[in-house]
């Protein structure tokens, strides 16, 4: 019998989501080579109907484009998801740092109080909605004070446009900051097998908190899909071309621990990926791991992880293979 969906709380916020969330930077395209639309929304409908709540976006993705795919496919499925979404990353004024440019406009980050009450307006109307389940700050902006920024989001929160406080790609002290500002319910953080950091900086101190972990990059851009060989070619935009993670003597040590780990897949009846994604979220202090997916199938594959149980047998196996095979590749 299979088993149902893990769910879990996001912080302190009483709301509850399934551990595994679909992440829709692919659906937006950039950075991805391209979009494909109707696909998107076959992804985003799958993984809703396959158990997945929670659905996390951000005005980044192809500048509104992932927002506005992600509104469209919920319309009449509103309620049965936990909407994630982002702000900070700004194009509608130059104030903060410049972070890069798209499509040959800056992008800031900024987390000014203006920026935000005037960015939530905006991922409202792209998403359909009236209200946001959970907002995350994109990236952090060392040009406005932290009690600045999360006194616009208690301001939202008490409006009833958000219900939950979130930041990403943050430091301990951010995140101590932000804790002595008000109630930060999660963090959203780059996690996998080959980049566990984590566990020794932020990890304790979120456990201690009760701040929720929603880790990214999971299956490391693909890197732990057990698709992408020694022999897989990238081309385009696509930011894995050149990037030494994806490099071949590393596919090969790749290939060898997906040799390892292949009987724990298979006596569970799941997939490498699915194997690789369970053993994540059953990490201490992980309490939610983004999976992205560009179709219905994808989705539907990364929404069985989340109704897998490893054994502890199991983790300590999978987490032993990759100690001998796996290298910490920004360690």
């Amino acid at each position: 019998m299979p088993h149902k969906m893990m769910t879990r709380q996001i912080g302190r916020s009483g709301i509850e989501a399934s551990v595994i969330g679909l992440g829709t930077w692919a659906i937006g395209g950039w950075m991805w080579g391209g979009t494909e639309e109707a696909a998107s929304i076959a992804a985003i409908q799958a993984s809703v109907d396959e158990g997945v709540s929670l659905i996390d976006t951000a005005p980044a993705y192809g500048q509104g484009l992932a927002e506005e795919i992600v509104g469209k496919a919920l319309v009449g499925r509103r309620d049965k998801v936990v909407l994630a979404t982002k702000c900070g990353l700004v194009w509608h004024t130059t104030k903060g740092n410049h972070f890069f440019d798209y499509d040959g406009q800056p992008v800031h980050r900024y987390l000014g109080r203006s920026a935000i009450i005037y960015e939530v307006e905006q991922s409202l109307k792209r998403l359909r909605t009236d209200r946001i389940d959970h907002y995350i700050t994109h990236w952090q902006d060392p040009t406005t004070p932290i009690e600045e920024t999360m006194e616009a989001l208690e301001i939202l929160k008490a409006q009833g446009k958000i219900r939950s406080i979130g930041a990403s790609n943050t430091t301990p002290s951010d995140v101590t900051a932000y804790l002595a500002a008000g109630q930060l319910d999660a963090v959203q953080e780059e996690y996998s097998m080959l980049k566990r950091d984590l566990e020794q900086s932020l990890l304790p101190l979120c456990r201690e908190h009760g701040v929720s972990v929603l880790s990214y990059s999971s299956l490391a851009l693909g890197l732990l899909s057990g698709k992408v060989g020694p022999d897989r070619v990238f081309s385009g935009d696509d930011q894995r071309r050149d990037n030494p993670r994806f490099s071949q003597d590393n596919r090969r040590k790749i290939a060898a621990f997906m040799d390892e780990i292949a009987l724990i897949a298979e006596t569970h009846g799941a997939t490498l990926a699915q194997t690789v994604i369970a053993w994540t979220v059953q990490q201490p202090g992980i309490t939610f791991s983004l999976c992205g997916a560009r179709t219905a199938q994808q989705a539907r594959e990364n929404a069985a992880a989340g109704r897998m149980r490893l054994e502890q047998a199991d983790i300590t196996a999978i987490s032993t293979a990759a100690e001998r095979h796996l290298i910490d590749l920004d360690g």
